[in-house]
């Protein structure tokens, strides 16, 4: 990590000194437990303080998530502009977070707070795993479906709400989605035993396709009519309605993408949106993949999707068809 001189401990199983750039920060503390821990936070995407603290909290646990982790607790992160705003904003915003906190099974205890011209909000949480039963993003194999567990597109709609080109009902769909935890999808996922997974944040889609690639041993065949969009996230990049990480993504990532077939340049578009909260991507084997999908129907996880699977080449490429 940027030459940093660290230090090299054995029970790091995933951190900055191990060639493996995971969700979450792994440490063992015995050999049946060890210890998970992630940090996330960021400038209000909703204009509801409830809601937005609802989202930063889904948001911070569902790397926990990714990595087959049980929240255990959580810290507040709060930048706040004092003389801006009324307290009360500061107390719904926490109030928001401790909601999902508590949703997801774990504590709050504590945290810090900062006098600053713009608001930021987000979590250091924790949890516990398994250390032989920890779920990496780089680890799926030759074969394996990829599910998507939540729509793309939050990026888009929530820069077309900022905007006032969404309706309503787009605005609360996407909020709504955001600030759901991926507990259930994450359960669904180790009671079948997965193969890899990671979720979909800043990177969007395909750089997060991209993460799971990290090793250079197999490439991922995208299938473009199988993946979930938000309702309008298309016409809205159509009238040049986007975020401007979509644009960086794209910038960092397109080498990557092979298209195979028909696309249009707004199509494309989509696959490199930055998502707040997305959903997991699962690598897992054929043979469980069907009972994967029927156990995140019985949890009534809203929306997940078999959108691809591991090829053997080219290595390092999402193949879109």
């Amino acid at each position: 990590m940027c030459g940093l001189p660290l230090i090299m401990d054995p029970n790091i199983i995933a951190g900055p000194s191990v060639e493996r750039a995971e969700d979450a920060g792994v440490y063992k503390l015995s050999d049946e437990l060890a210890l998970v821990q992630s940090v996330d936070f960021f400038t209000p995407i909703v204009d509801d303080p409830f809601v937005f603290g609802q989202i930063a909290a889904a948001n911070a646990l569902s790397d926990l998530y990714a990595m087959g982790a049980r929240p255990l607790s959580a810290l507040n992160i709060m930048a706040f502009p004092v003389a801006k705003m009324d307290i009360s904003v500061f107390r719904a915003v926490v109030l928001g977070g401790l909601d999902k906190i508590h949703e997801a099974g774990a504590v709050l205890l504590g945290g810090h707070s900062i006098d600053d011209p713009e608001m930021k909000y987000g979590l250091a949480v924790t949890g516990l795993a398994h250390p032989e039963k920890i779920v990496f993003n780089s680890s799926a194999q030759i074969g394996d479906k990829i599910v998507l567990t939540k729509p793309i597109g939050t990026g888009i709609v929530s820069t077309a709400v900022k905007r006032g080109a969404a309706s309503e009902a787009q605005a609360k769909t996407v909020a709504e989605t955001m600030a759901t935890l991926n507990k259930s999808a994450a359960e669904a996922m180790l009671k079948v035993g997965a193969s890899a997974c990671t979720d979909v944040t800043g990177f969007g889609l395909v750089g997060h396709l991209c993460e799971m690639m990290s090793d250079e041993r197999f490439g991922i065949r995208l299938e473009f009519g199988s993946i979930p969009f938000f309702e309008g996230a298309l016409e809205f990049v159509k009238a040049k309605i986007a975020p401007g990480g979509l644009f960086r993504n794209r910038k960092f990532y397109s080498e990557r993408l092979l298209v195979q077939g028909e696309f249009s340049k707004d199509d494309l578009k989509l696959l490199f949106d930055p998502q707040t909260s997305g959903g997991l991507l699962i690598a897992v084997s054929g043979p469980r993949c069907e009972s994967l999908l029927a156990e995140l129907e019985a949890a009534n996880v809203g929306t997940f999707a078999v959108i691809g699977e591991v090829i053997a080449e080219p290595v390092s490429k999402v193949v879109l068809a």
